[in-house]
């Protein structure tokens, strides 16, 4: 899976699809969520999150995607010293446990399989703090009417496209939230688009005070 060959179309794709959709979807919680240190992105994209992100303080930032020309995109958008950009899939990095306050995933978990998907999140989770937050943004059918098959018609579209352009390996979307919730993460708010067909969500991990100390963050981040 590359997104190489689309990165220059990206932009303007996105926007002939959604408008300001998306950005707004990836935005929603950032100036609300709890000022992290550690944050960990899979899947950033050519940066646009991340320009906002680094506007609300000078967090450390491990940014995993894997495509290079993505990141050669992102870099141009936030040449800053605090982000270390990674090319790799996330499954071959070894992630420190208990080590990042946030964990952001925009537009990323409707790439994989179901099977796939577990694997990755279990992933992730575990190099989540004890108090992690989890910023998720992502597309979804509106449960009726005729919004429910417009958005059904569009992101099946949207599937032949990046099957084909990118390689990606899901065919449909994939319910991820049991998964966050296996891994001790609740959602504490979630936003829909005007047709809902995309949501914005913040996830929160809770656990037992005597568990924190004992998962407490290292000093380490991806390699």
């Amino acid at each position: 899976m590359s997104f190489d060959r689309v990165a220059p179309h990206y932009r303007w794709l996105e926007t002939l699809a959604f408008g300001n959709q998306l950005q707004q979807a990836r935005v929603a919680f950032v100036r609300e969520i709890e000022t992290p240190l550690r944050i960990l992105i899979v899947g950033e994209g050519n940066g646009r999150f991340l320009t906002e992100l680094m506007r609300t303080g000078e967090p450390r930032v491990d940014c995993v995607e894997m495509s290079v020309r993505m990141i050669a995109l992102a870099r141009k958008q936030v040449p800053d010293a605090h982000v270390n950009f990674i090319e790799a899939d996330v499954r071959d990095l070894t992630l420190c446990q208990a080590h990042y306050d946030l964990i952001v995933s925009h537009f990323f978990f409707d790439c994989f399989t179901e099977g796939a998907l577990a694997e990755i999140i279990a992933r992730l989770a575990n190099a989540a703090a004890p108090d992690a937050q989890w910023l998720v943004a992502d597309f979804c059918y509106p449960p009726r009417g005729w919004h429910h098959w417009r958005a059904r018609a569009l992101i099946a579209a949207m599937y032949f496209f990046f099957r084909a352009a990118a390689g990606i390996e899901a065919r449909r979307l994939v319910d991820y939230s049991p998964f966050l919730r296996a891994n001790g993460f609740m959602m504490r708010k979630e936003l829909l688009s005007r047709r809902g067909e995309i949501r914005s969500q913040l996830w929160q991990r809770r656990v037992p005070s005597f568990a924190q100390d004992d998962a407490a963050p290292t000093d380490c981040g991806a390699s």
